[in-house]
């Protein structure tokens, strides 16, 4: 009587199938004329239901279902009682960073010794004092020096897709603040919108990951040759980090931003503004540093100011009384993560946040030189992509979330605060302070420098013609001429130089200059040595050889055969006692009336 009732809610042509009590099949209800009260069948009982071999064999497919009472049996068809289980979504084909890939594989978990004083064990025993413990587990990250705020990514990936169903069903969704398409219950906005079109409203919460979760600049050399542009025009700089991400080993299943080198794009900068230009050669310096194992991990500006120019100190302007990133520098920092996402399996769409760093060379409590590194939450992101994030004029540690307007809808953003009495109040994010939009990354440098580029003379930065250093032939001749090692691979191994065989307008490598990149990213001096030798390479000596109109024999050579060039007196000069830019062709300095040499 039970099979048939089955059959008949189910609608199952045949008896392809067999109910049992247990889950492992035992106790099965055999096919007999009794009603459920002879069975001792109550109602809340759990059945279960699996096809019988006669039915697999006989070609009939059916889905097996969550267990129903059997009383109150749901009038389902085979079919549709499929929907009924929850699915894990079908990931898309994501090709991940190698540093995902290779964290993925890792065990993560944090193995401690066996504790003398509360471990009662052997030593082959394990006990709550000892037992590894799991990549997220707070107490452990509380207790580090200095203790860790945001679990790493990955640590969160693991508490995800932890638990008994190994994160079958564990999905990351991407925050989206437009209205879905598609809806025809009703006219489109602004004359119609609905519940299921319509975005949910954000609630701001500290995020409890972050992507990166350490900045590691390879030497000083590279921060201080960024800030010489500030230290001789007064002006603000920003650059882009380029660099690879590794295995952060102070956090478990950490990662860090490693920075080999800094990219100045085109820019107008002031004392109080910067403003990026276009930069036609932007796809050709991600395309060196991809060749040189390298991709774009982030960007740098300065906020300086001079507190004192005898003692060279800076003043102390970002801290908790004021803001650590304004509004529109968190706009930008979106902006940029958003042009740089993380891909990621584990989304629908493909991609998860961003590994892209943001970096503030500015006033620390000591007045020297800080660098703070921080990036915006995937909120953040997600506000500044639908264009709902604005800031405040006179205020910038205060965004405003807009409005609703007849062209585009806008969800209400909310934050938690507390009021003068210590309870927790929900407020609308008109304005809201960014803080709640922001997380910190450590930036250090390394005990032992690193040098991805070994070249130690210094080939002028790109864009810096207001400091009359120019990139041309005629500073490659003098850059040549001045350097002393006897390895080729060593003089050409300078990021500068490199952008510059390649995106000159004169004679551009960038076709030919694979084998000399290959060599940098390899450290292989006979791959350099068997690229001197090309007909590129002549090319190149024989235009510095005739650079500013001369004869090639009225030029002398340095040790690696380069063209020694007389230094050019039309060109700005930096005052060597107070780093006052001259104009060319003085030879006493403007500001201090001190001689040129």
């Amino acid at each position: 009587m039970a099979d048939n009732i089955v059959a008949k809610e189910f609608g199952f042509n045949s008896n392809g199938f067999s109910v049992y009590l247990n889950r492992n099949k035992t106790g099965e209800l055999v096919s007999q004329n009794k009603t459920l009260s002879l069975l001792k069948i109550k109602h809340g009982d759990m059945l279960f239901l699996f096809p019988s071999e006669s039915s697999t064999s006989s070609g009939e497919v059916m889905d097996t279902a969550t267990p129903h009472t059997s009383s109150s049996l749901p009038s389902v068809s085979s079919s549709s009682s499929s929907s009924m289980i929850p699915r894990s979504f079908s990931a898309p084909q994501v090709q991940e960073d190698e540093i995902d890939q290779y964290l993925a594989k890792q065990d993560g978990k944090i193995y401690r010794n066996r504790d003398p004083q509360l471990c009662r064990h052997g030593a082959l025993g394990k006990c709550v004092h000892c037992v590894p413990l799991e990549p997220f587990d707070e107490d452990y990250l509380n207790h580090l020096d200095p203790p860790v705020k945001h679990m790493s990514f990955h640590a969160y990936l693991r508490k995800l897709t932890g638990g008994a169903d190994k994160g079958k069903f564990a999905a990351l969704e991407n925050i989206s603040c437009k209205i879905k398409s598609g809806c025809e219950g009703h006219p489109p906005w602004p004359e119609g919108i609905c519940t299921k079109c319509q975005p949910s409203a954000i609630t701001l919460n500290r995020q409890k990951y972050r992507h990166v979760d350490n900045i590691m600049f390879e030497n000083h050399t590279i921060a201080d040759r960024f800030l010489d542009f500030w230290r001789k025009t007064g002006s603000q700089r920003m650059g882009y980090l380029y660099g690879r991400y590794t295995e952060h080993t102070d956090i478990p299943l950490g990662i860090r931003a490693e920075v080999a080198a800094i990219y100045e794009p085109p820019q107008n900068a002031t004392q109080n503004s910067l403003e990026l230009l276009d930069d036609p050669k932007a796809a050709a310096v991600d395309e060196i540093a991809a060749k040189l194992g390298m991709c774009k991990v982030g960007w740098i500006f300065t906020d300086l100011l001079s507190e004192d120019t005898r003692i060279g100190t800076v003043r102390y302007s970002r801290n908790s009384d004021s803001y650590y990133l304004s509004a529109e520098e968190c706009i930008t920092a979106g902006y940029f993560q958003n042009e740089h996402s993380n891909p990621c399996r584990l989304s629908r769409d493909g991609h998860f946040g961003s590994k892209f760093v943001t970096v503030v060379a500015t006033g620390g409590p000591d007045n020297q030189v800080h660098f703070e590194g921080y990036q915006v939450s995937n909120q953040c992101m997600a506000l500044v992509r639908d264009e709902c994030l604005l800031p405040c004029k006179d205020a910038p540690e205060l965004g405003y979330a807009q409005e609703s307007s007849p062209e585009q809808y806008v969800p209400d953003v909310f934050y938690k605060d507390k009021d003068k009495f210590g309870n927790d109040v929900t407020f609308l994010a008109r304005p809201l302070p960014v803080e709640y939009l922001l997380i910190d990354i450590t930036t250090t440098f390394p005990k032992d420098p690193q040098y991805t580029f070994s070249s130690t003379q210094r080939f002028p930065i790109e864009n810096r013609d207001i400091l009359g250093e120019t990139q041309d032939f005629h500073s490659l001749a003098t850059y040549l001429s001045q350097c002393t090692s006897t390895s080729f691979l060593n003089i050409v191994s300078d990021f500068h130089l490199l952008l510059f065989l390649v995106t000159n307008e004169v004679m551009p490598l960038r076709d030919s200059i694979g084998l000399l990149l290959e060599a940098v990213k390899t450290s292989n001096e006979d791959l350099a040595q068997t690229w001197k030798k090309s007909e590129q390479w002549a090319t190149i000596e024989q235009l510095c050889s005739t650079v500013g109109g001369q004869p090639s024999s009225s030029l002398d050579y340095g040790a690696m055969g380069g063209p020694s060039v007389p230094a050019s007196s039309s060109a700005m000069w930096s005052c060597l006692h107070c780093t006052f830019m001259n104009q060319p062709g003085t030879e006493h300095c403007e500001m201090c009336s001190l001689p040129r040499s």
